[in-house]
């Protein structure tokens, strides 16, 4: 099991970047192949790289995918979530009238 996803034991490549904002988008190996022009053996290849970058291993009580989009979320914030658009759970109508997201506030 792993002990902190927070924290990275190397910086991730480019490459590695632009596969876990796939994967933390819920794209699978294969779609992610596809959007690269890489083959499913790479992309599998880089997401189990990118886990061992956060100490993360497989055992049968673990997704490997799911902690790795958390460690990557939580590493690189949220960006592949503002992308599909979806509304903040936090939101909530301020003093002003406007949304305002009462869990990331800056």
């Amino acid at each position: 099991m792993i002990n902190d996803i927070t924290i990275m034991q190397r910086e991730l490549t480019p490459f590695e970047h632009l596969v876990l904002a796939l994967v933390c988008e819920g794209k699978s190996n294969s779609a992610i192949a596809l959007e690269t022009s890489h083959t499913e053996k790479v992309v599998e290849n880089t997401v189990s790289r990118s886990a061992r970058a956060f100490g993360i291993t497989s055992d049968g009580d673990t997704n490997v995918r799911v902690l790795l989009a958390l460690a990557y979320r939580t590493n690189f914030g949220d960006d592949a979530f503002d992308d599909l658009n979806l509304p903040c759970r936090h939101l909530q109508v301020g003093p002003d009238g406007r949304k305002v997201c009462m869990q990331h506030i800056e």
